[in-house]
């Protein structure tokens, strides 16, 4: 077993009864009476079912179902990986893998496509926005089954595909053949929504996305910013909404861009060990400008360091709705026979000491996507990490920032109130007589 160079803060047959057998002897060696001498009936249980059962079941299949079984004992985000599901984990942080371009969603059981990727396999053999997937390769998408439309749909490069889609337009469902392509997830998106303001939207931490987000603000520099300031930005949103986390080193890399200095996330493992405190440096940190950083309640882990360390250190205002709160971090450990562990060893806290498990981040400005404050459909509908069973608890003494007098604007459209928010910085400096000529760095 290796422990790869990777950690986790996001929201995913080698073994055989003799090498199993030889690690309990071992065991017994050093813990006689412990808990590794149960060992010994857990091999005895595989041999009875081996010998005995009235199917014959693969050996690998009831090591990893008892592996899962351990790992359902501790928080949901420790999981253990079969071989496939961990390759697709590796696709996933890498950004790339063998599929159709295609952004899916689950919407009352029915697997909708939310949009093809410009260019991909999928936009060119036709499939539009708002298609329902019905089947692949005539496996019936019903329930549930976002999930298992993934699974179906990617697969190696230069393979075929069937899907049955059904449009409004058409009487009835039609079959749509695809050869599969090697995709690259498009982590980052950006556009200009005034002259001088930019959204940048970070759709989750994979590898290089700190550079991405780099790329996309120089460019928006030049694209977007006003004709006082050429070159240089009037203000930035930063969206992190549905941003589920990923890698934390590039959680680390984004939020330096932004800070001069200072911490950005300390991490404690067992008995509140600090395992490591990652700091901000000068070099390639962005102009000073005014920014607002997007959130609601799909943004987690790696999207909350980021988040809190900006809003710890007053360089942005976070307005939205409350963060998940996934407050864990996890290692990737890699195993002899092509499977993964994902085990949390971990608790992280922002520049101000701030716990965020089970409690989220509380934006500055609390803006609801439509719906006042306290309506009932919406607090039922969010989820968050401490709906999630068994979650670590919240340990610390410091309390999460509360909302107490802070502004609530109803029924209005979050990005919108974002670019209100950006443009009130240089009003409210000029009429206090603190800028003289427009904003630089």
């Amino acid at each position: 077993m290796r422990l790869k160079p990777t950690t986790f803060s996001g929201m995913f047959p080698g073994f055989v009864l003799g090498a199993l057998t030889a690690v309990a002897v071992g065991a017994y060696a050093k813990d006689s009476d412990g808990a590794y001498r149960k060992l010994r009936i857990f091999t005895q249980v595989l041999n009875h079912i081996s010998q005995s059962y009235v199917e014959a079941v693969k050996d690998d299949q009831l090591i990893y179902g008892a592996i899962g079984g351990m790992m359902g004992t501790l928080d949901p985000h420790s999981v253990f990986m079969p071989p496939d599901e961990y390759k697709k984990l590796q696709e996933d942080t890498a950004g790339e893998f063998g599929g159709l371009g295609l952004e899916i969603e689950d919407r009352d059981g029915t697997v909708v496509v939310v949009a093809p990727m410009d260019g991909g396999p999928a936009a060119r053999a036709g499939v539009e926005a708002g298609d329902v997937i019905v089947a692949v390769d005539g496996t019936a998408l019903t329930g549930n089954r976002a999930g298992e439309a993934w699974r179906l749909l990617r697969g190696l490069a230069g393979t075929k595909v069937t899907l049955r889609i059904k449009r409004k337009s058409w009487e009835v469902p039609k079959d749509v053949a695809i050869i599969r392509e090697r995709v690259k997830l498009v982590a980052v998106e950006s556009h200009c929504l005034e002259k001088g303001y930019a959204h940048v939207k970070l759709k989750s931490f994979q590898e290089r996305v700190g550079k991405d987000i780099q790329n996309a603000l120089t460019q928006q520099a030049q694209a977007c910013a006003g004709k006082e300031t050429p070159g240089v930005l009037s203000g930035v949103i930063l969206d992190l909404r549905n941003n589920p986390g990923g890698l934390l080193d590039e959680a680390v890399r984004v939020a330096d861009l932004f800070l001069l200095e200072g911490d950005i996330v300390s991490t404690e493992g067992r008995a509140n060990k600090v395992i490591n405190r990652q700091r901000a440096y000068p070099k390639d940190t962005q102009p000073n400008y005014p920014m607002v950083v997007l959130v609601n309640e799909g943004t987690a882990s790696a999207s909350e360091i980021v988040a809190g360390a900006l809003q710890d250190h007053g360089r942005a205002v976070v307005l939205g709705t409350p963060t998940f709160g996934k407050g864990s971090v996890q290692s990737i450990m890699e195993l002899e026979d092509g499977s993964g562990l994902k085990l949390t060893v971990a608790r992280y806290y922002t520049p101000k000491g701030r716990s965020i498990q089970e409690r989220g981040i509380d934006p500055d400005v609390r803006v609801d996507p439509g719906l006042p404050e306290g309506d009932a459909e919406a607090d039922k509908a969010a989820v968050r990490e401490k709906d999630l069973k068994r979650h670590l608890k919240n340990t610390s003494d410091q309390e999460a920032r509360g909302r107490a007098g802070i502004p609530v604007i109803i029924k209005d459209a979050q990005l919108r109130a974002a670019l209100d928010a950006l443009k009130t910085w240089r009003i409210f400096a000029q009429a206090k007589g603190a800028v003289k000529e427009p904003l630089r760095p």
